[in-house]
């Protein structure tokens, strides 16, 4: 018996003791990685996650001609070697018909200046002198096109997309080059849902499928639901993304794309919609011209920075708002701020977003905005220093690169560790060459030089000290 006892006291003890042990190390390969979510972050000790707002620059698109209107949106830009797209729903009537919704398409050589083609595919108002991508169709809606990385994928299918509202659901498209669009089916693809708004599908490239994220009602409230597909035909049921300890709140859009310059991260630009939320007075509601027809006045919407990694994943770091209304009053009425799907780089040091304002005024028109490349989010630290201490992790790669910026007063040093905080020989913060300025690629060096590549595939973390410094993003590559 007492043996028994014994026995039964060591398994438990076993059992308790299991969970302190460090969990298995992250393999992060030669993947570049934000910090758009904690996924990475073991300890942060006096610095702190801090969200960059994109800076907002020229109106690039104005909804004008006679088959947009007002009521234009539901965008998507997408970069297609050295062009740039911009599609969007043309609805010049508040009214979803056959005869009244459009998909049209903008092209554009740097991302800033934009033109519409003259395609002349489908007779609109009268003319087919303009840009229509497709007409008559139920997909107009809410068409939300993506170019097909699946390496498996047809020429004549390189792009694809998924349009349709309510029942009987969301039906999908094809086209060899984004301007010929055809059904592939009769028949909906996906089924479960409302659909009532932006519905975003794309390929990925770390689950090796397709997925959708789009809409549903939880709760009185519009919300994101997730499905797969390794046809694009054949899509699985629907799976809730998870509230992340937070409340459930009206996301009208969700926007839900490849993070560029990492895909396996996406990140989603939802508007945040809060109805019988007012701002404008009465009188600066007639002053405006806000429209009377769904009470406009009684309504606002931000734009948030959402993240996930697949399944139901889903991360809202930060509830605070990306993109605010700002000080114009046509933005603070109800679906004035609607963020493009899609975030697209136009420069060296450039990533653009785009934002559609004014919806229902006769000026509503697409604003860009810039940020940094892979500056969403920053660890920070203050003056007075702070650090951060990474998860245990694999790599593959010679060298760290890491995106950040400094002022003339601070800098930071990085130190390479075991998974159980022992500093390494060679990479000790005291052997670190202090990085000082503002650079979108750095690689770090010790007194011994750059090479880390005798660790790569071992499990390691990193520490990092920051004075007066962001820290964007980090990645292991390789010497060329």
């Amino acid at each position: 018996m007492k043996y028994t006892i014994l026995t039964l006291l060591t398994a438990l003890l076993a059992v308790l003791i299991v969970p302190l042990h460090a969990a298995d190390p992250i393999d992060i390969g030669s993947r570049r990685e934000l910090f758009v979510d904690h996924y990475l972050i073991q300890s942060l000790n006096g610095a702190r996650l801090v969200l960059h707002r994109p800076q907002p620059r020229e109106s690039v698109l104005k909804f004008d001609q006679p088959w947009e209107g007002l009521y234009s949106g539901y965008e998507t830009v997408l970069k297609d070697g050295k062009t740039f797209r911009f599609y969007y729903r043309g609805m010049p009537e508040a009214k979803h018909d056959l005869d009244t919704e459009v998909t049209c398409v903008a092209e554009s050589k740097d991302g800033i200046h934009w033109t519409r083609p003259k395609l002349g595919i489908y007779k609109v108002r009268g003319t087919k002198d303009n840009n229509v991508v497709l007409a008559r169709n139920r997909g107009c809606h809410n068409l939300a096109p993506f170019i097909d990385t699946n390496p498996n994928c047809s020429p004549s299918q390189r792009y694809k997309a998924l349009g349709g509202t309510g029942k009987p659901g969301l039906l999908a498209f094809v086209s060899p080059d984004g301007l010929h669009w055809k059904q592939l089916q009769a028949e909906p693809v996906i089924t479960k849902g409302a659909f009532d708004s932006q519905n975003n599908a794309f390929w990925s490239v770390g689950e090796k499928q397709y997925v959708c994220y789009f809409r549903v009602f939880r709760d009185g409230k519009r919300w994101i639901a997730r499905t797969t597909s390794k046809n694009f035909v054949h899509w699985t049921a629907p799976v809730d993304l998870e509230l992340g300890g937070h409340p459930r709140q009206h996301l009208y859009t969700n926007q839900f794309d490849l993070c560029v310059r990492a895909p396996h991260i996406y990140l989603g630009l939802p508007t945040r919609y809060f109805p019988g939320r007012r701002v404008v007075t009465a009188e600066e509601a007639r002053q405006i011209g806000t429209p009377t027809k769904w009470n406009y006045a009684n309504d606002c919407t931000d734009i948030l920075l959402a993240s996930a990694r697949g399944g139901d994943n889903f991360q809202r770091t930060f509830m605070e708002a990306f993109i605010r209304p700002g000080a114009d009053l046509q933005n603070w009425t109800s679906r004035a701020n609607y963020a493009a799907r899609g975030i697209v780089q136009t420069g060296e040091r450039e990533l653009s977003i785009y934002v559609k304002h004014h919806s229902g005024y006769p000026s509503t028109h697409v604003r860009r905005y810039v940020i940094r490349p892979d500056g969403f989010v920053s660890v920070q630290g203050p003056y007075k220093g702070g650090e951060l201490v990474t998860k245990a992790f694999t790599f593959t790669g010679s060298k760290l690169s890491i995106n950040y910026a400094t002022s003339a007063a601070g800098g930071l040093f990085v130190e390479i560790q075991t998974p159980d905080g022992k500093t390494i020989e060679g990479f000790a913060l005291k052997d670190c060459s202090e990085i000082i300025g503002d650079r979108i690629e750095h690689t770090v060096s010790w007194k011994q030089g750059s090479d880390v590549s005798a660790l790569a595939g071992k499990p390691v973390r990193l520490r990092f000290a920051l004075k007066d410094a962001d820290l964007y993003s980090l990645q292991f590559t390789t010497n060329k």
